[in-house]
């Protein structure tokens, strides 16, 4: 008979132990790869949308303070702190109303008539006509996680920017917010002369009348109470009117409206075309139970979401000192000025948040986080920096106390890539 042979238990332990040794090494091939894939796209997903962020904020940042085709000029002063200031600034729009018609005509005002900031207090409400003051076109705000300076832009009436919190819409604790102004020169009448024209009374505007052309604005967005802009490449002028039809007559000012100086005159809807946006982060939930932030974007009181995924959002503000160079300072710091050459709205001798006037470069910072928390990652890979943690010395953990702010402050997950976004943006209407 033929012997049968097969294998022993030794033997068949032996494989055994060497299968689940392959495949433990395949499992853990497979989880390390899983996992880097995961850090790999989240890593490359960040990277976009903080160049993203970044692009979006810049774009408005250089429209700050724009106007018609009017320029600056003037000359340079030197500030008791070292700053230099402009001695005349043909930008600013004069103002033919009280400044509360004119501030009601603003959306979101985050800096009211006589409101008091930090140790000032602003002007209060003109009852004569003014020049546009300077923090109408710019103003920005610091926050930790527990107050803002110089104040917390969600308290003023009418701001319509929420207050910080944890909760879901709320504004994210630690961050900043900055509110600009421009005139979107797109829009308007072209005042021709031919279609639309202007009637004189001497070298005052006594009517003007308009025929919309191809590309302009119908006469149907302008709402009764709603303020005109009158602006050529000299200056401009903001002013009540009534409508008859297509035709506006000065009305409710105090003072005439002056025949237009410069060339290529136009005609603007103050209420509509003078654009107010502030950029802020808001608290978003990515539908899984975990918590980031969202870039808002709101324009004339209206908000809208421009990229999730970022925590931290902080502005400095550059002004030139007397010897030339560009100095970066706290939103404060630039509020805190109450005298300089070229003020205009003068109470008690001075002119509270007039330095705005003068920033020239606003430089950004952004942190990102990579929006899902990957609870993989060790505690090298979770190590960033932020220009904004001071007492932080290179690369830190999430948690690190000496943070200004932590993501677990902020309702965070701290088992997130996370990444500094920076950009330094020149104010194209800045010109001394």
């Amino acid at each position: 008979m033929k012997s049968r042979q097969g294998f022993s238990l030794v033997e068949l332990m032996v494989a055994m132990v060497l299968g689940l040794l392959v495949a433990g090494g395949i499992v853990t091939v497979f989880l390390a790869t899983s996992n880097s894939s995961l850090v790999q796209t989240q890593l490359a997903k960040l990277q976009e949308e903080g160049r993203f962020a970044i692009t979006a904020l810049t774009t408005d940042l250089r429209m700050g303070n724009a106007q018609y085709c009017s320029n600056m000029g003037g000359q340079s002063a030197s500030l008791s702190n070292g700053v230099l200031s402009l001695d005349r600034y043909l930008r600013a729009p004069q103002v033919l109303v009280s400044g509360a018609i004119f501030q009601g005509a603003l959306n979101d005002n985050t800096t009211l008539w006589g409101a008091t900031s930090g140790t000032n207090t602003y002007p209060a409400s003109p009852v004569a006509a003014f020049t546009m003051p300077s923090f109408v076109s710019l103003r920005g705000y610091d926050c930790t996680v527990t107050k803002c300076t110089p104040v917390d832009p969600s308290t003023a009436s009418g701001a319509g920017i929420p207050a910080q919190g944890t909760a879901i819409g709320n504004r994210m604790p630690g961050s900043g917010v900055v509110t600009l102004r421009y005139l979107d020169g797109a829009r308007g009448w072209v005042l021709d002369g031919v279609n639309s024209t202007i009637a004189l009374s001497g070298n005052n505007v006594a009517s003007i009348t308009v025929v919309p052309q191809a590309g302009e604005p119908p006469l149907l967005n302008f709402t009764k109470g709603d303020l005109l802009m009158l602006a050529d490449c000299n200056a401009a002028q903001v002013f009540a009117a009534t409508a008859s039809g297509n035709t506006f007559t000065p009305g409710s000012n105090y003072s005439q409206v002056a025949r237009p100086s410069g060339v290529s005159p136009k005609l603007f809807d103050f209420n509509r075309d003078f654009q107010t946006v502030s950029y802020f982060l808001q608290v978003v939930d990515d539908n899984n139970g975990h918590k980031t932030g969202a870039l808002m974007r709101r324009v004339n009181g209206v908000s809208g979401e421009v990229v999730r995924g970022i925590e931290r959002l902080d502005f400095l503000y550059g002004v030139m000192d007397a010897t030339g160079n560009t100095s970066y300072r706290t939103a404060a710091d630039i509020d805190s000025a109450t005298t300089c050459p070229s003020s205009t709205v003068v109470v008690a001798g001075s002119d509270p948040g007039c330095l705005w006037r003068s920033v020239q470069n606003i430089e950004v910072h952004i942190l990102m986080d990579g929006q899902v928390p990957l609870y993989s990652l060790t505690a090298p890979e979770m190590q960033y920096q932020y220009y904004g943690d001071t007492g932080v010395a290179g690369m830190s953990a999430p948690d690190d106390s000496k943070r200004t702010v932590m993501p677990s402050q902020q309702g965070i997950d701290n088992h997130m890539l996370r990444r500094e976004f920076t950009a330094v943006v020149s104010l194209r209407n800045y010109n001394p």
